[in-house]
């Protein structure tokens, strides 16, 4: 069972140093070694995930720019950092995810607060489905505070197939089986204390996907944020949902494979 959040953010990762060291490590970095494909594991060694168009790049540190800026070889393991805001622009505004719409677009005071295992956000009001989907858990589930549980499985879009989840401070407004779309209120959010959580569903519904060995089985005691919630945030980003304090942070465990990316 998850904790009660108390809603300041809390520094979840175990990385004595800043993204202001990251920043310095990485213009430090003389030449990078780029690979094609995404590794089936991520290599215990100093190497951090960047995210592009299709396909995964592992760009690996030299050893020198990593000493000089004073980032030791566990704080560079720790995790792959995934370079999200990287979003197609046009005009100045990010382009859309094709098929999505923001889904907290309706919210209230809406406040981004931290990537855990999905994205937490303050606010309330209506939530809407990200896009076309079918209602897979509508109820509740005692593990999560608050208690508020919705799943929809996304049946068109670039992450048809994936599972969503929705919890804590919400009240379905949906039936298990119903067909939605991005003009479907799936929920109302509440002001309870605990605001809202949502992110990648594990593919039954039951819980968050970082959960899963796949993805590093990292459950809610952190540490965070999640690659997996990385990758949400990101998707919601793009949808022009404000990033959370902590989204450009070292992440932790994995990206399955059947998950896109970068939004």
């Amino acid at each position: 069972m998850r904790a009660r959040r108390g809603r300041p953010i809390r520094a979840a990762v175990a990385v004595a140093v800043g993204s202001a060291l990251l920043a310095s490590a990485w213009l430090a970095a003389a030449h990078w070694r780029a690979l094609g494909s995404h590794p089936a594991t991520l290599n215990q060694a100093d190497v951090l995930g960047l995210a592009s168009a299709g396909s995964y790049q592992d760009l690996t540190i030299p050893r020198a720019a990593a000493q000089a800026a004073q980032i030791t070889q566990p704080q560079i393991i720790s995790a792959a950092v995934v370079s999200r805001g990287r979003h197609a622009r046009a005009g100045g505004r990010v382009a859309a995810v094709s098929g999505y719409l923001n889904p907290l677009r309706a919210v209230s005071g809406l406040v981004p607060e931290r990537v855990d295992e999905g994205a937490d956000f303050g606010g309330s009001g209506p939530v809407y489905a990200l896009g076309d989907a079918v209602v897979t858990n509508a109820g509740q589930n005692s593990g999560w505070p608050g208690g508020g549980w919705i799943t929809y499985r996304l049946t068109d879009g670039p992450a048809a197939g994936l599972m969503v989840y929705l919890a804590e401070d919400v009240t379905p407004a949906v039936q298990v089986g119903q067909r939605v779309s991005s003009a479907t209120v799936i929920a109302n959010m509440f002001n309870g204390g605990d605001g809202i959580e949502t992110g990648w569903a594990q593919p039954t519904g039951v819980s968050a996907e970082s959960e899963l060995p796949e993805a590093g089985g990292i459950s809610g005691g952190g540490p965070f944020p999640t690659m997996v919630g990385v990758n949400f945030d990101g998707l919601l980003q793009s949808l022009g949902v404000p990033a959370a304090p902590n989204a450009a942070q070292t992440a932790y465990g994995l990206l399955p494979a059947n998950y896109p990316p970068a939004w």
